[in-house]
């Protein structure tokens, strides 16, 4: 037999979990036709000698919905051997929408998800070619994309659909839950793999609103999830909060027989060791017959902000009604940082969580200090004889409210982090690919895995580490036709040096539509990246072009057609 490509040498680590063994795989029309031994001549041949072949990567939180529309190659995940992504993730997207709502989901994407509206609108345009959900999923798989996709149908689009702008104010009726489940069918029946949804306090959308979602009854989520235990596949997807915890999501879980996972378990979210409840709890729910995953980090909670737009700080209601006054009268911002009985609340009003916070971040770029750029926040205020926080704000305030910050917000303990990541309950996710753009990058986070946490670490072999970015995130999110190197299946592949890869330091860039910027990181050790057989990533650069026909496939119902 002649292969389209051959792989030879390489130590194959299948994704199952099960222990690597030195061979060859070959791929012809897409598929995986030779595992182990591959006789025969290729088109071409890939020496993996020393090398690991992997199946490709399944990163299952990203926010991509609107990107894919203009950016074809998704990057900057294949970059890290990722060949299979989830978007409509927290209950985000772009789809259901009314041509009078556009510019107010765009505005959501841009305060809850880090999204410049300016690249949004330019890239999208002001003609869309959809406005229900099938009609995206159709205009998404006409685009094509250099990777798989698999969408979860959003909530928050959903309600802004059906209910118009007072679904950022109240709960739905009757009538309008019923039109909710017709559209969730729909899109089920469509392709969605599930529904997403979020209640954290955290997601306040255009003028300081709560995201719709956020306003929807327990009753309304249970006839959302109810859609999906009558057609029998899908999953729940949902940022937490209180309004809907893990006790709703158990009971809703055990009700329709839907798994469910929530964002985000992460190290701090609940104080030092507050962790530890929350997987004995998953522990407990799964003993029960309920499925529900947490989704943890294998990185520290980075964020990129500026005092114009703080995002991480709106949890706080002093904070979160600062961004609600600025909306109504610009300027407010501005005259409470300069406010000495304001500076007061920043420093002991916070929450738990942000406890001398100042400690924790760094000072990213400030044209007007530039000696300071990349300087801790707490030893550039020693060395000026300032306070933190006056420092920080005087800083904001000179920058016209531009300058950057950085802070680990939380999982910056790793012993804890290694907890999180290794219980048998929760699901390794949490790139927000997409999202937050100029703000962090954790769509590295696989070859951060796989470097930090296999090759440093040893807390994970590579066998186990290959299974939690492959297998175990495919079969949580019913993709039945990934996540597994086997003769017959999908030829999704991912070769990397065990010995070099994981992800470059972060950089700032101004590629988006628009010249929006974002941070990025570069892969080391990544040999090639392999998409139904089809090579698009060689030694770090892409192997097909923007405009070239594109491998992905969109796997409506998990699956390619």
């Amino acid at each position: 037999m002649g292969y389209d490509l051959k792989i030879t040498g390489g130590t194959i680590v299948d994704g199952t979990g099960r222990s690597g063994f030195i061979g060859d795989l070959a791929i012809k029309d897409g598929k995986v036709v030779a595992l182990g031994k591959a006789d025969g001549p290729a088109t071409t041949t890939i020496d993996a000698t020393g090398k690991v072949v992997s199946p490709g990567f399944v990163d299952v939180h990203t926010h991509y919905d609107a990107q894919v529309l203009w950016d074809r190659l998704l990057s900057i995940s294949p970059w890290h051997g990722v060949t299979t992504t989830v978007i409509g993730n927290c209950g985000f997207g772009v789809a259901p929408t009314k041509a009078i709502h556009r510019k107010l989901i765009l505005q959501t994407l841009e305060k809850v998800e880090g999204m410049s509206l300016d690249a949004l609108q330019e890239g999208l345009g002001d003609v869309w070619p959809f406005e229900t959900f099938p009609q995206y999923l159709d205009a998404v798989e006409k685009r094509g994309a250099a990777i798989n996709i698999a969408a979860l149908f959003g909530h928050t689009p959903l309600r802004m659909y059906v209910m118009g702008e007072e679904s950022t104010e109240r709960a739905a009726t009757v009538e309008e839950i019923a039109g909710m489940k017709r559209l969730m069918r729909e899109a089920m029946e469509a392709g969605a793999i599930g529904f997403g949804t979020s209640v954290s306090v955290s997601h306040n959308g255009y003028g300081g609103r709560p995201v719709p979602s956020r306003q929807a009854a327990v009753e309304e989520m249970d006839a959302l999830v109810s859609v999906m235990g009558e057609m029998k596949r899908g999953l729940m997807q949902i940022t937490i909060g209180r309004e809907f915890s893990t006790r709703h999501m158990a009971e809703v879980s055990r009700k329709y027989g839907v798994p469910v996972t929530w964002t985000a378990l992460l190290s701090y979210l609940y104080g030092p060791g507050g962790h530890r409840k929350q997987l004995a709890l998953a522990e407990e729910q799964r003993k029960s017959g309920a499925i529900v995953i947490p989704q943890v980090s294998c990185r520290p909670l980075n964020f990129e902000f500026t005092f114009a737009e703080p995002f991480i700080f709106d949890v706080m209601k002093f904070m979160n009604e600062l961004a609600v006054a600025e909306a109504k009268s610009p300027g407010t911002r501005r005259r409470a940082y300069a406010d000495p009985a304001w500076r007061e609340k920043l420093r002991s009003e916070v929450t738990p969580l942000f406890q001398r916070w100042w400690d924790r971040v760094v000072i990213a770029w400030a044209p007007s200090h530039k000696e300071l750029d990349e300087m801790p926040l707490a030893a550039a205020a020693a060395r000026v004889g300032k306070d933190p926080v006056d420092l920080a704000l005087d800083i904001a305030l000179a920058n016209d409210l531009q300058a950057r910050f950085r802070m680990a917000v939380m999982n910056f303990d790793e012993g804890e982090v290694a907890e999180l990541i290794t219980d048998p309950n929760t699901i390794i996710a949490l790139s927000d690919a997409g999202a937050h753009a100029s703000q962090l990058c954790d769509a590295c986070y696989s070859t951060h895995l796989l470097g930090h946490w296999v090759r440093e670490k040893k807390v994970f072999s590579i066998e186990q580490a290959v299974h939690h970015l492959t297998q175990r995130p495919a079969e949580m999110f019913g993709i039945t036709d990934r996540g597994v190197l086997a003769t017959a299946k999908p030829a999704d592949i991912v070769v990397f040096d065990p010995e070099t890869v994981g992800p470059g330091p972060l950089r700032r860039v101004y590629d988006l539509p628009a010249g929006a910027d974002r941070l990025v990181s570069d892969a080391s050790g990544i040999d090639a990246v392999i998409v139904n057989g089809q090579l698009i990533r060689r030694d770090g650069k892409d192997a097909i072009a923007a405009n070239d026909k594109m491998p992905g496939r969109l796997l409506r119902h998990g699956r390619a057609a």
